[in-house]
């Protein structure tokens, strides 16, 4: 598997927000990238790991919560990714997927799913094949243009308010900052959870935290 990075931190969004975790960061992802990427360098910056080398460097971190993020990560489901999981769950591990839900979704009942879709030249990239296979959302809000367009995603694909979360857009702490207001107030009023993006918040654009 293609690996871009390994850490353990505390997961600064969605569903899970602040609870401890290990971090794995598969490399790559599908076109077209987002402009507003804060994690560009796991499109490219990558090592080659086994499932064993994977296992024994979490092994290193405490808990038994993993997220397993990107890049995309379900580019490599066939590749390596579906044996990690196996064996994540045989080793008691709870799994959290992050996915941007470009790639078709492989449906996984022992695990947690969150999707954040990309509206990127206006126009959602998101394979509806994974409608059901999905068990959170994460949007990211930057202008009134793009909470049009999330509220406009959740009523076409009839997606329930219990799994919606939105986030301001922000690769720094300042950007954040600017768009927290409108989040905020935008979540009041449709019946959405907000979630800030707390690493960002905590060390801006610091990576590998």
């Amino acid at each position: 598997m293609n690996i871009t990075e390994i850490f353990h931190s505390l997961q600064g969004e969605g569903p899970l927000i602040g609870l401890p975790a290990s971090f794995i960061r598969f490399t790559g992802c599908l076109e077209p990238y987002c402009p507003w990427c804060d994690t560009r360098y796991a499109l490219h910056e990558s090592t080659e790991m086994t499932l064993g080398q994977i296992v024994d460097e979490l092994k290193n971190y405490p808990g038994k919560t993993v997220v397993i993020t990107g890049g995309e990560p379900f580019l490599q489901w066939d590749a390596g990714l579906s044996e990690l999981h196996t064996e994540l769950i045989r080793m008691g591990y709870a799994i959290q997927y992050e996915t941007s839900g470009k790639t078709g979704l492989p449906m996984i009942d022992d695990a947690v799913v969150v999707c954040s879709p990309k509206f990127i030249d206006s126009t959602w990239r998101f394979d509806p094949s994974n409608l059901g296979k999905v068990h959170y959302y994460k949007f990211l809000a930057g202008n009134h243009e793009s909470l049009t367009g999330i509220l406009s995603f959740i009523h076409e694909n009839a997606i329930a308010a219990g799994q919606v979360y939105v986030m301001p857009i922000g690769m720094t702490r300042d950007e954040q900052l600017r768009t927290m207001e409108m989040v905020f107030d935008f979540c009041r009023d449709n019946g959405y959870r907000m979630t800030p993006r707390l690493h960002i918040l905590t060390f801006d654009n610091r990576r590998g935290v």
